[in-house]
């Protein structure tokens, strides 16, 4: 199906990664950052985060879905959306038309031309120029004229704060990236420099770190885990042996140089449109590279496997959602093999995919899972379209999300992990990360477990009301409440509907601060905008969330 054409603005991340346990891989690496008042931080205020969901029936015919139309039914409908001065308050992010001849105008909240952090509204027009909804979040209390909006802190001392709260090291693996931002946090919104920092070594970091922007203290932070020579490039086809001895047909580039031998290189830039897919190894820092196109020494088999699984995902994406690579736009899918010592887990920083080799008592090199590979690829997709925030209920889908198209491009069951299990871990009982269909078969860390009843939930009566500084609120634990309500849905309607109404929901309606129940009013009506109200596939994903709590 040919899904879409647009162009995403949000160029953040989130972020899988963490020290071992077995029950926190594909999760962040710290689980003991310094609380923030965390009790203060979960009670927002009611006006801070109004959530919107509108649905109409019969609505105005416009001449045209565009921006002004959008802004003037937000206009006439103030009292009905909660939307106030929208011509004012509100900034184009980006205009969508999809497969079903609707439109799609998501506006991101501004308070003077400084964008208010998590705030954004989707106004839908059908084909016929009628709007058929509305949706998002607003922060009433930001639509304050005496809210000031300049900052007495300048960037780069915020930035060296930013840099010593999370301890960040001299050398960064990318620019710290900086903007100034409406920040609502613990009953009021602030002026913040919004930080991001990305750094890789012992402790890798995706952080987002909040500094005020007018005495300079730090607001709130999270981790979010991202030629001279004559040389001619001839795009090769190759074999290698996986992790597990599978026998992987892949496509790399085959490199003659002036003088030289011929190379054969673990990259492969034969997609049109796509910048490339790229395999590094991670103690050398550069490609992979062989004498001959035969790629069977064990060392190389972590690499085999993420060069040929990230290939796998950006064909799903491509052949099912038309989108063309994590971002839309072809940019570069780039593995790094061989990090850490004995590291059992996998994560992407916002920019890459990074995986470690396992210990061999807990976990055999992660990149062995299509799944792991899905997983990580599609956090590059969510920080691309919803963007949503890591942590707490909007976190936890950002890892549902993940977890869900994991299962559904490594097809074969509704289970996470279960090609990165060592051999002592599957005798123990330990066959997977996570599961689907049975998601409470498996217990969660030892550091998460005083929350719940030990084990993953599958309904919100079992939910873990997490701090945020651990695990960020509950991501991976939560997660798996909606993990179970999506397979719930498949097993009704099969795993290829269910692909098309979440990637629906992820690029169409979801906006960073969406929680639970946001999640089932857009899902339901993806449903229903693709196969029709009342049609059995809605009916379907309503049940999914009803047996699990979710109303």
């Amino acid at each position: 199906m040919n899904k879409k054409k647009i162009i995403p603005v949000i160029l953040s991340s989130a972020i899988v990664a963490g020290t071992f346990s077995v029950g926190e891989v594909l999760a962040k690496p710290h689980d003991s950052v310094t609380p923030i008042n965390v009790q203060a931080q979960k009670e927002w205020n009611v006006n801070v985060n109004v959530p919107i969901f509108i649905k109409e029936k019969l609505s105005e015919k416009y001449a045209s879905s565009n921006t002004k139309n959008a802004i003037d039914y937000l206009k006439r409908n103030e009292a009905k959306v909660g939307v106030k001065n929208p011509e004012k308050n509100l900034k184009v992010k980006e205009i969508l038309t999809d497969e079903l001849g609707m439109t799609h105008i998501r506006f991101h909240q501004m308070n003077n031309n400084v964008p208010v952090e998590g705030a954004e509204i989707v106004v839908h027009f059908n084909r016929d120029n009628e709007v058929a909804g509305v949706n998002g979040h607003f922060n009433q209390e930001a639509d304050n004229d005496q809210f000031l909006t300049q900052a007495s802190v300048q960037a780069e001392d915020a930035l060296k704060v930013a840099k010593s709260s999370v301890k960040a090291p001299v050398e960064m693996a990318y620019d710290p990236s900086s903007e100034l931002v409406v920040y609502p946090f613990e009953g009021k919104n602030s002026l913040a420099y919004k930080i991001n920092l990305t750094f890789l070594g012992d402790e890798p970091g995706n952080w987002f770190v909040f500094v005020d922007a007018n005495t300079g203290d730090v607001i709130d932070k999270y981790n979010a885990l991202l030629h001279t020579e004559d040389m001619k490039k001839k795009h090769h086809k190759g074999v290698g042996e996986g992790v597990h001895g599978d026998l992987r047909h892949i496509h790399t580039t085959q490199e003659v140089r002036s003088g030289e031998d011929t190379v054969f290189k673990l990259y492969d830039e034969s997609h049109e449109n796509l910048e490339g897919i790229y395999t590094f190894d991670h103690n050398t820092g550069e490609i992979f590279e062989n004498d001959s196109s035969s790629w069977k020494d064990e060392y190389q088999s972590p690499a085999v496997d993420a060069h040929y699984n990230s290939e796998s995902v950006y064909e799903y994406y491509l052949e099912e959602h038309d989108r063309n690579s994590l971002d839309d736009n072809g940019m570069a899918i780039i593995s790094y093999v061989h990090y850490g010592n004995n590291y059992n887990n996998a994560f992407w920083n916002g920019r890459h995919m990074t995986y470690g080799d396992g210990d061999g008592e807990f976990m055999v090199p992660l990149s062995a899972g299509l799944d792991v590979a899905a997983h990580e690829m599609t956090h590059g997709v969510i920080s691309h379209t919803a963007n949503l925030q890591y942590r707490f209920q909007s976190g936890a889908l950002n890892e549902s999300f993940a977890d869900v198209f994991g299962a559904l491009i490594d097809s074969d069951d509704w289970e996470m992990g279960e090609d990165i299990m060592a051999p002592p871990s599957i005798e123990e009982g330990r066959t997977a990360l996570r599961s689907l269909s049975n998601p409470s078969k498996f217990p969660v860390s030892e550091a998460r477990a005083p929350y719940g009843n030990g084990m993953y939930p599958e309904h919100m009566d079992d939910y873990y009301d997490m701090p945020g500084y651990v695990d960020n609120g509950g991501v991976h634990v939560n997660s798996s409440i909606t993990n179970h309500a999506a397979y719930l849905i498949g097993e009704q309607i099969g795993k290829e509907k269910l692909g098309q109404i979440y990637y629906r929901a992820l690029t169409v309606y979801l906006t960073p601060t969406s929680d639970f129940s946001d999640a089932r009013n857009v899902i339901v009506q993806s449903a229903e905008d693709i196969y029709g109200e009342g049609s059995e596939e809605a009916q379907a994903v309503a049940a999914g969330f009803d047996q699990v709590g979710i109303y």
